[in-house]
């Protein structure tokens, strides 16, 4: 009877694990850019000898969901939208993360940022000139016009990069990364769309339904357990007799 055990307790768990990953993409549904988790999990064998009947859950690194959210209109010229498939570039410690978050903000230095974090363009990070007004062109383009002129300047172009989904994941903080590590090349087929925000692609329905579905699930499997756990002792009761 353990062995119904052990798949009882490991789905319980797993089922207490993807609440939590629906409750923070609940969380987010209001995040500019935000790309929902998706929780996965796979079944496997208990290893070490006289277990082989023993099944457990486990859970795997969560994936990301790669739909567009809406796209909204600001008329920001910093505001900057990815159209389609494709992140901007950020730093972060010695490597670098991937956002769909687009509005970027220029420091009292010229340097872009995106929520605190240094935008990546062609050079490292982008840092404008002094300039009266700045523009993003659909292939990520940044040009500014420089005080005194009249026409604009192409001083950098932001790194755009186009991972497949299954390349990407989310690290301890919540940013996307590389599932196998190291930087991604850019891609110049990537577009943007200059005066836009995406909003997050969560759907508060959807998850609220999945929420609900996970309760009910984790309530069945504690009936099994209590089932279970009775069988145990009729078991027992019957060796004892």
């Amino acid at each position: 009877m353990d062995a119904l055990i052990y798949t009882i307790m490991s789905g319980a768990n797993r089922t207490l694990a993807a609440q939590q990953v629906r409750a923070n993409n609940l969380a987010n549904a209001e995040t500019v850019g935000f790309r929902a988790d998706i929780e996965v999990a796979s079944s496997q064998a208990v290893r070490g000898y006289g277990y082989d009947a023993r099944h457990m859950t486990r859970a795997e690194p969560s994936a990301v969901d790669s739909r567009q959210g809406t796209l909204t209109q600001t008329g920001r010229a910093l505001d900057v939208a990815v159209q389609g498939e494709g992140f901007l570039t950020v730093a972060v410690g010695n490597g670098e993360a991937y956002t769909r978050a687009g509005n970027l903000t220029v420091g009292a230095d010229g340097a872009l940022t995106v929520n605190g974090r240094p935008l990546l363009g062609d050079g490292g990070q982008i840092v404008l000139p002094p300039h009266s007004s700045v523009a993003v062109s659909a292939n990520g383009d940044i040009s500014i016009l420089p005080p005194g002129e009249t026409a604009m300047q192409v001083v950098d172009r932001l790194k755009l990069v186009r991972p497949a989904p299954e390349e990407l994941t989310k690290d301890e903080n919540g940013l996307i990364v590389s599932r196998f590590g190291g930087a991604l090349p850019a891609d110049e087929t990537v577009r943007v769309l200059a005066e836009h925000l995406e909003r997050s692609n969560v759907s508060a329905v959807e998850e609220m339904v999945a929420t609900m579905t996970l309760n009910r699930s984790f309530e069945m499997q504690m009936k099994m357990f209590n089932a279970a756990n009775d069988m145990v002792e009729a078991g027992n009761r019957l060796v004892r007799g």
